[in-house]
């Protein structure tokens, strides 16, 4: 892939971030480099990417851009680049390497081009895996996990989880009634199914849940999951089950007195399906309608039948289960949020594309041939075309690999009303799009916009994206925050003025589902115990007191890094966040209140154990 470093800087300038371009300052070659040569190379699908050194990310009044600054000593970088490439890694890689002028100062292109499937996959020697095979994942260089050796491991036929099976387990676990209730689903889809007249274990074989071992039949995890009887999952799997949460209010943790609802589903996958689905739409608001000719008026939940069953069956199948954790479905008063354990396999930007990457294959195929599941690749696709059709905001999905988890957010509100028009026209005299139109309405509910869920709602690439942002904020309609791929925007003047909104919309930053006007330091509300713990604990405590009471903290309520900062008496915010709540995080032992937007203004910190 010839390009020159003209060419990619100007790329890099007009959409902030890529997922094929990486700059460096470029003095030395140290481990960034490497891991990002690492992502290139493993990286399915992407063709490689180019790394760029002698250039660096300069902060303007505007924001960030990029600058080149050059390399002082191209030869030595250059040498050092290729040496390494070809010694520190598992597989050597070649990288394409030419030495370029641009504004005056020496750069250094290279190529990483992506190794074949049979050579995946590449790892840095020293940290060896599955922390060393690092992966592409936006514009950033990811850590491996188990799940990214899966995929890696693709081209060498490595088989997946639900196939392995279960030691603890024989043909006692299976329960009849289940097999029966499959029988049924798949009747009534594909009466002529020859399998329907097939033996239960031979069924069983066929669909992958159950193997012969040492000549005798044994479940796999998919014939668990998806036929178990009671005893039988709580003993292999005690942490699969699904939650439905109903939470008061608009934010976790509103009310201290009436936290939540919670309803625990735990029953063969089929079953499970049904009842949370069944419970969301039970609980839903309702829209009445009277159509033409009718006797009888209909209603229907706000948000369509469909799409909660789409949205349910998406976190089922493709959720880790290795992972042991719920699949929680939480309901406030203006969403719906499901978060499942697992990170996504395909690239945010590639959701609802044709093509669908699973890592429980047994399970889709299961929910295929009984019509639960759309045809491979259609589901998100699905979700966003009937929530436009209904005239309600397109869901965002936020896959986060530490901790590693997707979440699925649905907003309830209709997207253009009456008050929407007036209070669109009220902001600007100048024409809007349906896209960018889309976008205020978003940073109205949720507080806050950036480039992927820009993305989300409105289906267009990163540099469209990044256009219609950057209009926005020439318009005095939102302000630019953070920087490089952490950049985000919130609501600018014009937003703020409460004359420009008719009364019955929302303010943004005071009632979003994160209102900072609700939020009050709970000094008075930390027991004396605890107050006295951060006082004993002095100017250079050991990270085990630290991070105990940061738990203790965000059991009380939610917090952000600055109010964690202010009660515990420490200055530098920062270090707090790297040291402490991003390995906390990354543990599972907090986690963000929002979620669906790591960057929003008002993202705060919940102790992980209030989540469940």
């Amino acid at each position: 892939m010839d390009r020159t470093a003209e060419d990619l800087l100007r790329e890099l300038r007009a959409v902030d971030e890529s997922v094929q371009i990486e700059v460096k300052r470029g003095s030395k070659v140290d481990r960034s480099v490497l891991e990002t040569v690492c992502a290139f190379a493993n990286e399915p699908g992407l063709g490689g990417g180019h790394l760029m050194l002698g250039v660096e990310r300069d902060r303007d009044l505007f924001g960030d851009t990029y600058e080149v600054c050059g390399v002082s000593d191209p030869d030595k970088v250059q040498s050092e680049l290729v040496t390494q490439c070809a010694t520190t890694l598992n597989r050597p890689i070649r990288p394409q390497v030419s030495v370029e002028k641009l504004n005056g100062k020496v750069v250094i292109v290279a190529f990483i081009p992506e190794s074949s499937p049979t050579d995946k996959p590449v790892y840095i020697t020293s940290l060896g895996l599955p922390r060393g095979a690092f992966r592409r994942v936006g514009p950033t260089d990811q850590a491996g996990t188990d799940d990214d050796l899966i995929a890696l491991y693709s081209g060498h036929q490595v088989d997946t989880y639900d196939a392995s099976i279960i030691p603890d387990a024989d043909m006692a676990d299976i329960d009849t009634d289940a097999i029966n209730d499959y029988r049924q689903m798949r009747n009534r889809a594909n009466p002529d199914a020859e399998e329907l007249s097939w033996p239960n274990e031979d069924l069983l074989r066929a669909l992958g849940c159950v193997r012969i071992d040492n000549g005798s039949p044994k479940p796999t995890a998919a014939g668990i999951l998806l036929f178990g009887t009671s005893l039988a999952l709580r003993r292999c799997f005690p942490m699969m089950r699904i939650d439905y949460i109903r939470v008061p209010g608009r934010q976790w943790v509103e009310d201290p007195e009436h936290r939540f609802d919670t309803l625990e589903i735990r029953a063969p996958l089929l079953s499970a399906i049904r009842k949370a689905s069944n419970a969301i739409t039970e609980d839903m608001l309702k829209s009445f309608s009277l159509p033409e000719g009718a006797l009888a008026r209909e209603e229907e939940p706000v948000l369509p039948s469909r799409v909660i069953r789409e949205a349910v069956v998406n976190a089922v199948m493709h959720r880790s289960y290795r992972i042991q954790g719920a699949i929680q479905i939480i309901r406030y008063a203006n969403r719906l949020e499901i978060r499942n354990p697992g990170h996504s396999l395909k690239a945010e930007e590639q959701l609802g594309e044709p093509g669908s990457e699973t890592r429980n294959p047994r399970i889709a195929a299961v929910l295929h041939e009984v019509n639960i599941a759309e045809t491979k690749g259609s589901g998100i696709r699905a979700m966003r075309q009937l929530m436009i059709q209904h005239n309600l905001l397109p869901p965002t999905f936020e896959s986060d690999r530490r901790p590693d988890q997707f979440v699925a957010t649905f907003l309830f509100h209709h997207f253009l009303g009456s008050e929407d028009i007036v209070w669109l026209r009220s902001l600007t005299s100048e024409p809007l799009s349906d896209e960018e139109a889309r976008a205020l309405v978003f940073v109205r509910e949720v507080g806050a916009i950036d480039n992927a869920a820009y993305r989300a709602i409105n289906r267009t690439d990163t540099l469209d994206a990044s256009t219609h942002l950057r209009r926005l904020r020439s318009l005095g309609l939102l302000v630019m925050k953070g920087s490089g791929s952490r950049t985000y925007y919130v609501p600018g003047a014009i937003f703020e003025n409460p004359h420009q909104s008719p009364a019955n919309t929302h303010h943004p930053l005071t009632n979003t589902h994160h209102p900072q006007s609700e939020y009050t330091p709970p000094l008075a509300g930390i027991p004396e115990e605890l107050r006295q713990r951060i006082v004993e604990a002095g100017a250079k405590p050991r990270q085990d007191v630290v991070r105990g009471i940061i738990r203790d903290l965000c059991s009380i309520q939610p917090l952000s890094a600055e109010e964690l900062c202010n009660l515990m008496g420490r200055r530098d915010t920062k270090d707090l966040v790297r040291s402490h709540l991003t390995p906390m995080r990354e543990a599972g032992e907090l986690s963000y209140t929002i979620p669906e937007m790591p960057n929003h203004p008002e993202q705060k910190y919940v102790a992980i154990g209030d989540l469940k």
